[in-house]
């Protein structure tokens, strides 16, 4: 497991910021950020509920999501992003939101446009 950014929700539109349709959220890039820091905005009809939506979230690149979610809640069940990355979020024991990220393709490849 290695540690790729944390996640952070704002109200406000941001620089460089993404759409992700599927979860109808836009977010920027923790790669391009000094701290990791990504943020999301959720549109009003964005799917996405709960402590998703409503904690920042710490992200961790894995393997294999599944092998590295067991044990925890589902909060939202894994998901593809554009072919490049699988994500899914679940909540810890403690009550950590955890975003696990399996890269499909080189994030360093990725990352450089």
């Amino acid at each position: 497991m290695i540690f790729d950014h944390i996640g952070l929700i704002t109200t406000e539109k941001q620089e460089k910021e993404d759409w992700v349709e599927s979860t109808r959220v836009w977010v920027t890039n923790p790669k391009t950020h000094p701290y990791k820091v990504e943020w999301l905005r959720y549109e009003p009809d964005s799917p996405v509920k709960n402590a998703v939506r409503e904690k920042p979230h710490i992200a961790f690149q894995v393997e294999n999501i599944d092998v590295a979610s067991r044990g925890m809640k589902v909060l939202l069940e894994p998901f593809v992003v554009e072919d490049f990355v699988k994500v899914g979020f679940f909540e810890a024991p403690d009550g950590v939101v955890v975003e696990f990220m399996q890269y499909l393709k080189d994030p360093n490849k990725w990352f450089q446009k």
